[in-house]
């Protein structure tokens, strides 16, 4: 796997958080301290704290001091923490889409073929199963590990029309779509592979498919394969 997808994938696993996407977008127009956070979104300090400090270490928050007080010299007090979003990238669209991550895994796999000589789609298929992998360990758990990737999961219903089995997992949204509709079979078999590696990732048993259908992601879920 190249060098670029651990960071990648460490912010996206800290976004994952929905208060730590609150707390993002705090942070992206001007510098915040944990005072204000636990006063705007009623939570407590120890909380902002905790999740603040988590951004910074993902390295999507820049941290910086400063006397709010105004005052300086003895008695001015301890300077506050304050964070603000950094220069990184981080896209955020209605409906989620993720063409920054999938862009580099096309990058990844480029190199991976010129390095190794391999296949293009083997070289991608490779990136995108370990990139899912670095994801689903960072988030912990099957659910937030495809938020965190804007997979927008819900647990299949069984009055939906189709057959239904406890745990499946329906992916309402393609965070690639306008690539997957143009190139859909490159881009749907790598996001087989994202998608199996945040499974494998969290440790979860249940199986990632190919199942397109109008609407949504051309993955799902299943509990039982069939």
């Amino acid at each position: 796997m190249s060098s670029l997808m651990p960071d990648r994938a460490e912010a996206m696993a800290a976004l994952a958080d929905p208060l730590r996407r609150d707390l993002y977008r705090l942070a992206t127009d001007r510098a915040i301290g944990r005072d204000d956070v636990a006063a705007t979104l009623g939570i407590p300090r120890s909380t902002a704290a905790f999740h603040l400090d988590r951004l910074a270490e993902a390295g999507l928050l820049s941290v910086s001091y400063e006397r709010r007080s105004g005052r300086t010299g003895p008695g001015a007090g301890r300077p506050a923490k304050l964070y603000r979003a950094t220069a990184a990238e981080v896209a955020a669209s209605i409906p989620e889409r993720h063409y920054e991550l999938v862009g580099e895994l096309l990058a990844a796999a480029a190199e991976a073929v010129d390095a190794q000589g391999l296949p293009f789609r083997e070289a991608l298929g490779a990136e995108a199963f370990a990139t899912g992998v670095a994801i689903g360990s960072g988030c912990g758990d099957l659910d937030g590990s495809l938020t965190a990737c804007g997979f927008a999961p819900r647990a299949r219903s069984a009055d939906s029309g189709q057959e239904a089995t406890t745990g499946d997992i329906v992916l309402e949204n393609c965070p690639f779509h306008a690539l997957a509709a143009r190139h859909t079979e490159l881009i749907c078999s790598a996001n087989l592979d994202l998608v199996r590696g945040l499974v494998a990732g969290t440790g979860d048993e249940r199986t990632a498919v190919l199942a397109p259908a109008d609407g949504r992601c051309c993955v799902e879920i299943r509990a039982e394969a069939r």
